[in-house]
């Protein structure tokens, strides 16, 4: 992905001993492949969940049913949730979790490209935050919010 060294993310985890898992949802498994693109990665990357529709969500992460139903799947608090799911699904200590529209399209309330990122480290506050990455059209908005994520991953790593 541009901009980011996946091998670099990789050996700074390595070094701190920190096991990553992914939860993505409009990226459809972007982010767990670009990681585990790279030979070794197997040490640090601990697994990925691909929760696409919102009973995957509630099924294999956890998410609320209610904060689905109130928010949508689009927003910082499910993004919370997926990314904490996924922690607390697996055996790794940090988690990067997307969820948006990548288009084509939109949804009655919120725009193509808008992307929900949640960031969870064990023993550590959750971040998350929302990027607009515009109607640049599907492939690069998941290919922007897939790069975006493994960015998230590096400063967390710092």
């Amino acid at each position: 992905m541009a901009g980011v060294n996946v091998a670099d993310l990789l050996q700074r985890a390595r070094y701190w001993g920190i096991r990553i898992a992914t939860a993505e949802s409009c990226t459809g498994g972007l982010v767990a492949a670009a990681l585990t693109d790279v030979a070794g990665s197997s040490d640090v990357f601990e697994r990925g969940f691909v929760t696409y529709s919102n009973a995957a969500k509630v099924e294999m992460l956890g998410v609320s049913a209610d904060t689905l139903a109130a928010q949508g799947a689009v927003s910082e608090n499910v993004a919370r949730e997926m990314a904490e799911g996924a922690l607390i699904r697996s055996a790794a200590d940090l988690a990067v979790s997307i969820t948006g529209i990548a288009g084509p399209g939109r949804s009655e309330f919120k725009p193509e490209g808008r992307v929900c990122f949640g960031l969870a480290r064990r023993d550590h506050e959750t971040r998350v935050e929302t990027v607009e990455f515009g109607a640049l059209g599907r492939d690069k908005v998941r290919r922007a919010a897939t790069a975006h994520a493994l960015g998230l991953l590096v400063a967390a790593l710092e």
